[in-house]
């Protein structure tokens, strides 16, 4: 299927690495121009290298901003005014026990996950409101579902994504733009590899049996009973930035293995 992405200008936020890597590789391959974003220049161009291997035609810009402060949303804006895709990947996580999350954590994790959105939204939504066509992708996770109890600050700002896309959909009554979250569930990125392998290490064990029994005890209901691959994950990415997805607006899409269980 053709989705009908070319000359289409796609930002991708914190896609240096995993989820936010396979979605910019995906989207170049698909023929949109596709604006790199990481806090750092070796990091970016890494990316960017790594893309053009597995693409050689893309289209790439790449763009060195911490996302997560106001500064470094304003030299995004100044580099790149307006865009036709804005996926908000960009996230933090870490386990923690409730007790012991600051308020600079919270307020880290906040800014981060949830207020990077907020001003790349705030900024791009009107413009592409204005020229009738856009798409802006939130990326969720299933944590803001199922809330982990050993991150819960992670899990708040996922759930803090899913009405911040949900209400931004509602202001685009009546147009081509969408707006939409999509939850991916345990995924495996370069953070997971890392974990997986040092804990195979630790237990003496194979990383296949570390991932079985994470999934057996840890993530008992998913139905995948693995990790997704990011490609996986970007895959449906790519469809919803999509004119193919225009009927969708204003969703929370799922590719959660079926860790969740509610059928809504």
């Amino acid at each position: 299927m053709d989705l009908q992405l070319t000359n289409k200008v796609a930002l991708v936020t914190g896609s240096t690495a995993g989820i936010g890597l396979a979605i910019a590789t995906t989207l170049a391959a698909e023929g949109a121009t596709v604006i790199i974003n990481g806090r750092t220049q070796e990091r970016v161009n890494a990316a960017i290298e790594q893309i053009k291997q597995t693409v050689p035609t893309a289209n790439l810009q790449g763009i060195v901003a911490d996302l997560g402060t106001v500064d470094g949303a304003n030299t995004l804006f100044q580099q790149v005014p307006s865009v036709d895709i804005l996926v908000n990947n960009l996230g933090i996580y870490g386990a923690k026990a409730f007790p012991e999350i600051s308020d600079d954590e919270w307020l880290q994790f906040l800014d981060v996950n949830v207020m990077s959105g907020v001003r790349l939204s705030r900024h791009y939504l009107p413009m592409m409101l204005q020229q009738n066509w856009g798409r802006i992708i939130f990326i969720s996770s299933e944590s803001g579902v199922n809330i982990p109890a050993e991150m819960i600050h992670y899990g708040v700002t996922k759930t803090a994504q899913l009405a911040l896309a949900r209400g931004l959909a509602e202001t685009t009554i009546g147009t081509n733009v969408t707006v939409n979250s999509v939850l991916p569930g345990p995924t495996r990125s370069e953070g997971v590899e890392d974990f997986i392998q040092g804990l195979a290490k630790e237990r003496n064990m194979s990383p296949a049996q570390v991932e079985q029994e994470f999934f057996q005890t840890t993530r008992p209901s998913s139905l995948l009973q693995r990790f997704a691959t990011t490609e996986e994950v970007a895959a449906l990415v790519a469809f919803v930035a999509s004119p193919r997805s225009s009927a969708t607006n204003g969703a929370a899409l799922r590719v959660d293995g079926g860790v969740v269980r509610s059928i809504i």
